[in-house]
């Protein structure tokens, strides 16, 4: 079982302490389901601050201290977005993710499921960085084969800006990718068989589905810009298919899981 969330904050001053506030809830829920999550991701913009401007030492050293306090047993796995690493990243802007939190791509296996870690800012707008952009599309494409050659149960993406928000064919947007953009991306992860791309980004939940990838867009433990409550996703994935939920905090902190997703969690 895994419980993925979107990470997106708010400004400095009481917005920032209501953000602290809900990330803590949203960890002490964590904390409590059993059985324990493979792992915990947050899907980008870790902190509210854009590089190079106040309050983002702050901001980061106090998600720092409340991300200490998830249970040991539970991996982090933490996802760039455009406030991590700038709308227009640039090599330093990367390097100073890198040094902060860990790589800015990665692959990493659970349960037998591969999943692949994406910095989506390279699809937005690598005109700073292409050196970099074009090593991540170099592994990707290695990843891919691997995926696409069936050695695992699923595959699955993580990014933090989604390819699209309800449909392959939507106008270009600010929280979607480019139609030529998504187009290629979607074609390619359906070729080598991804099942799902997770995102956050919108601070609403959506999603749709092309071919046989499913992209889910989950809002945000912070910041609401719609109707949805400040939660985060539990997903559970069995041999056959990848089920997901969002849950408020105060209904994954007061009741946990529901028992349909409990008794797919003994099927496995």
């Amino acid at each position: 079982m895994k419980a993925w969330s979107t990470g997106d904050c708010d400004s400095g001053g009481d917005e920032w302490e209501q953000e602290i506030r809900l990330t803590e809830q949203a960890v002490q829920a964590i904390n409590k389901l059993n059985p324990k999550p493979k792992f915990f991701v947050l899907c980008g913009d870790l902190v509210h601050a854009m590089p190079g401007t106040p309050w983002r030492k702050e901001q980061t050293e106090d998600l720092q201290r409340v991300l200490r306090t998830v249970d040991g047993e539970i991996p982090l796995v933490l996802v760039s977005g455009n406030h991590d690493v700038g709308n227009v990243p640039t090599p330093e802007t990367i390097a100073e993710f890198q040094r902060t939190w860990g790589d800015d791509y990665f692959s990493f296996w659970a349960g037998g499921v591969l999943f692949l870690v994406l910095n989506s800012q390279f699809f937005y707008d690598a005109s700073m960085c292409p050196a970099l952009k074009q090593a991540q599309d170099q592994w990707l494409d290695q990843q891919l084969s691997i995926a696409g050659q069936q050695k695992c149960q699923h595959a699955v993406v993580f990014q933090h800006i989604p390819l699209f928000l309800q449909s392959i064919d939507e106008d270009d947007d600010y929280f979607n990718l480019t139609k030529l953009v998504r187009k290629e991306m979607a074609d390619k992860f359906s070729r080598a068989g991804i099942k799902a791309v997770f995102s956050g980004h919108y601070h609403r939940n959506a999603g749709g589905t092309y071919q046989d990838l499913d992209m889910v867009v989950s809002s945000a433990i912070g910041c609401q810009l719609g109707k949805d409550t400040h939660g985060l996703r539990v997903v559970v994935v069995t041999a056959k298919k990848i089920i997901h939920r969002y849950y408020s905090l105060d209904e994954l902190s007061e009741k946990g899981i529901e028992d349909d997703l409990m008794d797919l969690l003994k099927e496995k």
